[in-house]
């Protein structure tokens, strides 16, 4: 699959977090909606009300079947506004849904939902993660302990925070001064709350030292995702406001990771989020653009393509939909 594919032509859909489960491949989704909100940086204008799970055996070739809705924010004891990306992880036969979402003082945390099947539904908790906030939740399990990579910034309110406390006012830090980084948590043995205090994800240059704020074509924004490759540690993520999906490689969950280039050059559409997946012996990237849209930036349509390596283990770098 050397050209991109469109997966679900009659919606819209974003932010796939794609895991294979029994053989199968999953695709989770956020859902765009029509809002009627003018475009900000708070991301107001994102109307994410409800999940679909997809699901297929053959991504290149096969049907996708679309399992419906499986969660909705009037579902959630705790909700606000805005649920946002989410990630699912397997452990023991039931399925956990970690999804960001807004209280009703406009506050993103992580909630958890619970299924038995990997198509859901997912049933919710109560309350929401003890110590959440911002966005993107990626979960990465290794040797049976499972990971979340989460954070922000803009919209994704992960400048409110310093050291995992809130702040009375926010903080970015100047464009000389190491970037705000992305976070790494670990999961309790049930999987419904923090086992520890989350940690900052550092991202080096060829120089060993972090990424500066400045630095705005490499240093993190959001959208994380993490997997392996001979060996090796991927970490990839979004440079937000200048578009362009980038990894760093480390020798363990939590880094640090230095930086080793792009995947994807910006799309048409604010910015991309991402999934890296290993499916029946090639790879793929599913994201997504906003083509089909005719470029509204909030509504969004899922894509996929096939994913290289070179010799050395570096990332072909692809070419998005976005005119030079």
């Amino acid at each position: 699959m050397k050209t991109p594919k469109y997966l679900v032509p009659d919606d819209f859909m974003a932010d796939p977090s794609v895991h294979i489960f029994n053989g199968r491949l999953y695709i989770y989704p956020s859902h765009d909606w029509e809002s009627g909100i003018p475009e900000n940086d708070n991301g107001d204008h994102f109307n994410m009300k409800d999940y679909h799970v997809f699901s297929t055996d053959d991504i290149e070739n096969g049907e996708l079947t679309d399992h419906g809705v499986v969660l909705s924010v009037e579902d959630i004891p705790w909700a606000g506004r805005q649920l946002w990306d989410c990630d699912v992880a397997c452990k023991n036969g039931k399925y956990y849904m970690y999804f960001p979402l807004k209280d009703r003082n406009d506050v993103f945390h992580f909630g958890v939902a619970v299924a038995d099947r990997p198509e859901g539904p997912f049933v919710p908790q109560p309350d929401p993660v003890r110590g959440s906030y911002s966005i993107d939740a990626a979960v990465f399990e290794e040797n049976g302990e499972y990971y979340m990579y989460f954070g922000g910034i803009w919209g994704g309110q992960l400048q409110r925070y310093r050291d995992n406390k809130a702040l009375e006012h926010t903080f970015i830090p100047d464009d000389d001064q190491p970037s705000l980084c992305p976070k790494i948590v670990r999961l309790s043995e049930d999987m419904l709350q923090f086992a520890e205090e989350p940690r900052d994800v550092v991202i080096l240059d060829e120089n060993g030292e972090p990424l500066k704020q400045g630095d705005t074509t490499r240093r993190f924004f959001e959208a994380s995702w993490m997997h392996k490759y001979n060996g090796k540690y991927y970490y990839s993520y979004s440079t937000g406001d200048t578009h362009f999906l980038c990894y760093a490689i480390g020798d363990n969950p939590y880094g640090p990771f230095t930086y080793q280039g792009k995947i994807l050059t910006p799309v048409v559409g604010w910015t991309t989020h991402h999934s890296i997946v290993e499916f029946k012996g090639k790879w793929y990237l599913f994201h997504h653009d906003s083509v089909p849209s005719g470029g509204r930036t909030w509504l969004r349509s899922l894509k996929v393509v096939e994913l290289e390596y070179d010799a050395l283990g570096h990332i072909k770098t692809i070419q998005g939909t976005a005119e030079d």
